[in-house]
């Protein structure tokens, strides 16, 4: 079939592989992206996709928190330079401080008031005066009966405003200010290693099937026995939970223990046991789409090959 420019395009914001590399993998799999996909990575010329932070979009991520709950959003704009506006900054906070008090959904958060009208009435006022389209994309509300919600901005233009969010629900009984601070140390290794699931259970069945799947076709390009490639599976399915599973990652803050062992280590000050009931991270602009001034150009030279 014929591949389009635009397919290759897609492909290549994905995997981060070059043109021709797309091209043939494309063709390989008759157009179909998530074949090609694990195609380039049998190859080894692709890494893992985790379908985040692959694209910027403009605007603001902006997190509030109350103790044991906490919200965040999303709120984009069309440059860069309305992130910098005080009047679209005081909007986003004044949308999360509203979102915090609906069950997180974006239906709910444009429909609740917000200074006497809806916050989507708020936002298409703010098109009007600053003259830029906007809208909030996503949100998340997070609540534990007891502990804490804690909150993390990386890069923070100001108070709770920023380009990566997250939020940490940590379910204790135990003392408030400890929590608060394991917590935000959990938070910044969240923004900083953007781990695909909290636990193995969450992770999705289907994602690790697919990396098995990867691992096997690629392990059996080398020619090696079946035994042996079971072996070299198992050993990079191990690998795979470690780097991806926030409770397996090698804790950024230390560098020494797991996020697990971390938690275990506060219990101690804490005073009582310390349960991971899940994360939020937002990074501005992830997956969507932004036009590149020089693809014309690399398109050109493509047909020319």
């Amino acid at each position: 079939m014929a591949i389009s420019a635009a397919l290759v395009k897609e492909l290549r914001d994905k995997t981060g592989a070059g043109m021709m590399d797309c091209k043939n993998a494309l063709n390989e799999n008759n157009g179909d992206i998530e074949a090609a996909i694990d195609w380039l990575r049998t190859k080894g010329i692709a890494k893992a996709d985790k379908k985040s932070g692959r694209t910027a979009a403009e605007g603001l991520v902006g997190v509030v928190s109350e103790g044991s709950k906490a919200a965040i959003v999303e709120v984009n704009s069309e440059t860069d330079f309305v992130s910098r506006n005080e009047a679209f900054q005081a909007l986003v906070s004044d949308i999360a401080k509203t979102a915090i008090t609906t069950d997180g959904s974006v239906d709910a958060i444009n429909a609740a008031d917000l200074n006497g009208a809806t916050v989507a009435d708020n936002v298409t006022k703010a098109i009007a005066t600053i003259g830029e389209n906007m809208g909030l994309r996503r949100a998340s509300v997070m609540e534990v009966g007891e502990g804490v919600v804690a909150s993390y901005v990386h890069n923070a233009i100001t108070g709770g405003l920023g380009k990566i969010g997250v939020l940490v629900a940590l379910e204790s009984s135990g003392n408030a200010d400890v929590l608060a601070a394991i917590g935000r140390q959990v938070a910044m290794h969240v923004a900083a290693t953007n781990p695909l699931a909290a636990t193995r259970d969450d992770m999705d069945a289907e994602v690790v099937e697919r990396e098995k799947k990867i691992f096997s076709e690629s392990a059996r390009e080398s020619g090696k026995p079946e035994n042996i490639i079971e072996k070299m599976v198992e050993g990079r399915v191990r690998k795979f939970y470690e780097e991806n599973v926030l409770m397996s990652q090698t804790f950024v803050i230390d560098g020494e223990n797991t996020v697990e062992q971390a938690l275990k280590n506060a219990e101690k000050d804490a005073g009582a046991p310390i349960a991971m009931k899940g994360f939020v991270r937002f990074q501005l602009g992830e997956g969507i789409e932004k036009e590149e001034d020089d693809f014309a150009a690399e398109v050109a030279a493509m047909n020319k090959a």
